[in-house]
């Protein structure tokens, strides 16, 4: 099928109506014999020449404000209105964040490079001394001074490799006011 062809399937298929989901994943373990044969610190080295925006994922929790920083999150869908974002299996903050069911992102600005440390650590406080609000459509902790914030309900969960994908339903979102800020960007082990 040459290209035009190509192009007339796809425009068929998108005006087919709504696209029925596939059937969930089963939810395993990655096996020996499914490990690449590439090293993890060229993967590493190599994937970090693509610059990510940083974000904190934050859920509001019995046992107070939980969050962590993430730079693996991007927009999924338009209707229904989703976000993803990658999160590691050994995570001790996501399973709190799971349990309450909503998150909100919020995307950190260039000037927030000490903010986005704080979350990276494990076993702190990591809202000790950050301005936050509750976000309207959960409660879930809104970050103040950063560059945008994504309020959601956990729509689904799949996993991949050493990382789950959680999939969010955007329940309310929105802008710093002024947008002149630059975002927070991280590229080969740095921010820029």
């Amino acid at each position: 099928m040459g290209h035009a062809g190509m192009a007339a399937a796809a425009v068929r298929y998108l005006r087919a109506g709504p696209v029925e989901p596939l059937p969930r994943p089963e939810l395993r373990c990655v096996r020996e014999d499914e490990r690449a044969p590439v090293d993890q610190g060229e993967f590493r080295r190599v994937l970090g020449n693509f610059a990510s925006g940083v974000t904190v994922v934050t859920a509001a929790t019995p046992e107070g404000p939980a969050g962590f920083a993430c730079q693996s999150f991007s927009s999924l869908s338009l209707d229904p209105p989703l976000v993803a974002f990658m999160v590691g299996r050994t995570s001790t903050t996501w399973p709190r964040i799971a349990h309450a069911g909503v998150f909100c992102v919020n995307v950190l600005a260039a000037s927030q490079a000490a903010l986005c440390r704080a979350f990276a650590v494990s076993g702190a406080d990591k809202f000790a001394g950050v301005p936050h609000d509750p976000a309207p459509a959960t409660g879930s902790p809104r970050l103040a001074g950063t560059l945008a914030w994504i309020d959601c309900t956990i729509h689904a969960v799949h996993t991949g490799g050493d990382h789950l994908i959680v999939v969010g339903r955007v329940a309310a979102l929105g802008t710093a006011d002024g947008d002149t800020e630059q975002p927070l960007l991280f590229h080969r082990g740095r921010f820029l």
